[in-house]
This record gives C-alpha cells, structure tokens and sequence, in this order.
C-alpha cells in the first residue's frame, strides 16, 4: 500500500472519528459548537470530490478550508480555556495567576482537544501535497 492511500485512510479515520466523537458528546447545541462539524461534513465531500478529480480551484477550495479547520480549532481551544477559566474562578474565586491557568487546562472541558483539528488539517494538507506530485 503507497503512502497516498497510507494518508488517505487516516485522514478518513481521522475524520469520521472525531465527528462521530462530537455528534456523541452533543457538540451541536450551540452554533458555535456546530463549526468543527461543518468543516469536518466539507473536507469529508472535498476529499472525496479530489480522489475523482483534481483541479487548481479544488485545490484552492481544499487550502482553503483546511485553514478555516485549523482556525476552528485554535478558537475551540480558546472558547474551552475560557468557559474552563470562569467556571474555575467561579469554583475557587481566591485562584489567580499560574495555579489558574492549570486549573483551566484540565477543568471540565477539555481545554486542548480542539487542537485535533490542527492535527487533521495537517494530516489533509499532506494528502493534497502527494496527491499533486507528479509521478
């Protein structure tokens, strides 16, 4: 098996893992937590559009979107400190500082696991970058 079909496979793993992780946990009752969904729904169609047929604009739309999984999940990842931030100083308002911070990275939510989107965006920019080698 070549490393294209390699990649393939698990940025469709990937992929069908995490939103299936999210449609689990309920992660659509707010807009917001419907963002991840959607361009997790979108690279699925784009990828299977690209393994067909292949154009410059595809291509492009592909970029593109990739940067709007990585910007979702770095802002994911904000939104989860933040709501982790308020409910810790609510718990313990005497809290500050460093103790704070780590106190929101493993409060309720998981603060950092957002940033699999960066990682799956990753994962599909390098199925791009092999599937536009010539051979």
């Amino acid at each position: 098996m070549g490393l294209k079909k390699i990649i393939f496979i698990g940025f469709l793993f990937m992929m069908l893992g995490t939103v299936s992780e999210l449609y689990l946990l309920d992660h659509y009752e707010d807009t917001l937590q419907f963002i991840p969904i959607l361009c997790i729904g979108l690279l699925l169609l784009l990828v299977f559009v690209l393994f067909f047929y292949r154009s410059r604009f595809l291509n492009r739309v592909f970029k593109i979107l990739l940067v709007l999984t990585v910007l979702s999940g770095v802002y994911g990842t904000f939104l989860h400190l933040q709501a982790n931030y308020e409910f810790e100083l609510e718990m313990t308002p005497s809290l500050g500082g460093w103790d704070l911070f780590i106190e929101s990275l493993s409060g309720a939510l998981p603060a950092l696991a957002p940033l699999s989107m960066v990682v799956l965006a990753i994962i599909g920019y390098s199925y791009l970058i092999l599937i536009n080698q010539k051979q």
